[in-house]
């Protein structure tokens, strides 16, 4: 029995940055993205008779911190399906590792809906952002296709990600460092938590932006999105910024991109800038845009332009109601996502 699946990262606009239950990975507050239609990852899961599970990762054999955070995840899957059956798992992946460019996201969503299939798991688009947002977080929002909205919720059951309306929109990422992170996000979590005293200003604030920026989506008023987005990322990196020992993931090249995308608007272009756990950051703009705004931040680094890509999807398979249609996949580059 083998089941092959597809997933992209995703950008949060409303950014997921804090934990109330780190086994469930339930979040402090709900948080709002756009799943990308590049970057993605293939994974495939084949039922074995071996006595443990293995995983490959971009053509070699994971690393045991990689497997183990994998096989941890099987043994959800095979509890929920009532099996004891291992498995073997490869996966190739064209996101940059540990960067802030969500690779997790779309690692841990392509791996639960190819695993839930795989072990014969009939589960819902709901049920899987459920499943997902077991191995990462903001893996929960690339099971849907689009603008997504996850849930804070109030246990296990109600913690999911479903799609919402949004405005068309274009994203710029420019890479200003592709190196994996010294600090992981799981870390950065904790040490802001239990040290930063901006926490609870985050934690309040970020829930009144998710109500304000979901409308704002539903309104196709992308000014307003734009401004609470790029507003929240600085609030989120001063947040990591406070932490003892401080963290700091923006680069001088994040900052001058975000300097670069405010001069940007100053000269009539509607563009507006974020940045996840990481250096590089995402310019977000109208389609019509997106031109302009790459080749001003070319300068600073590698620019991609992407829109809203599909949700996660079995290969050759439809999962039940789950957003999106099928498409193309991508060669990929030698990058993980298992320890970002």
């Amino acid at each position: 029995m083998t089941r092959t699946a597809t997933a992209h990262p995703n950008i949060a606009l409303i950014k997921y940055w804090g934990k109330r239950d780190e086994d469930l990975i339930l979040p402090e507050t709900g948080s709002l993205s756009m799943t990308l239609d590049a970057f993605t990852t293939t994974t495939s899961v084949t039922l074995t008779e071996g006595a443990k599970d293995t995983f490959h990762l971009n053509g070699r054999p994971a690393s045991d911190k990689e497997a183990v955070r994998v096989a941890a995840f099987l043994d959800l899957v095979r509890s929920l399906a009532g099996s004891g059956q291992h498995a073997a798992v490869t996966s190739t992946n064209e996101v940059p590792t540990g960067a802030g460019l969500a690779s997790s996201a779309s690692g841990f969503a392509a791996l639960a809906t190819a695993a839930a299939a795989a072990y014969g798991l009939e589960l819902d688009a709901r049920a899987l952002s459920r499943l997902a947002r077991r191995g990462s977080g903001s893996a929960s929002r690339s099971i849907p296709g689009g603008f997504a909205l996850w849930h804070a919720g109030e246990d296990d059951e109600s913690s999911f990600a479903e799609p919402v309306p949004g405005p068309e929109l274009a994203m710029v990422v420019v890479t200003i460092d592709a190196g994996a992170k010294a600090v992981s996000s799981r870390e950065a979590m904790r040490r802001c938590a239990e040290t930063s005293p901006f926490h609870d200003a985050w934690v309040s604030s970020t829930q009144a932006m998710l109500s304000e920026a979901v409308a704002a989506a539903a309104a196709g008023d992308f000014p307003r999105l734009g401004a609470l987005a790029e507003s929240n990322a600085l609030r989120m990196h001063a947040h990591i910024n406070a932490a003892f020992p401080p963290i700091r993931y923006l680069a001088p090249g994040s900052v001058a991109a975000f300097d670069t995308i405010a001069s940007l608007r100053r000269d009539g272009i509607e563009a507006y800038a974020t940045a996840d756990a990481g250096p590089n950051v995402v310019g977000l703009c109208l389609p019509q845009d997106a031109t302009a705004v790459a080749d001003a931040l070319a300068p600073l680094g590698a620019t991609t332009v992407m829109g809203p890509g599909e949700g996660a999807r079995l290969l050759g398979q439809t999962l039940p109601d789950a957003a999106g249609s099928p498409g193309a996949t991508g060669a990929a580059s030698a990058q993980g996502w298992v320890s970002a």
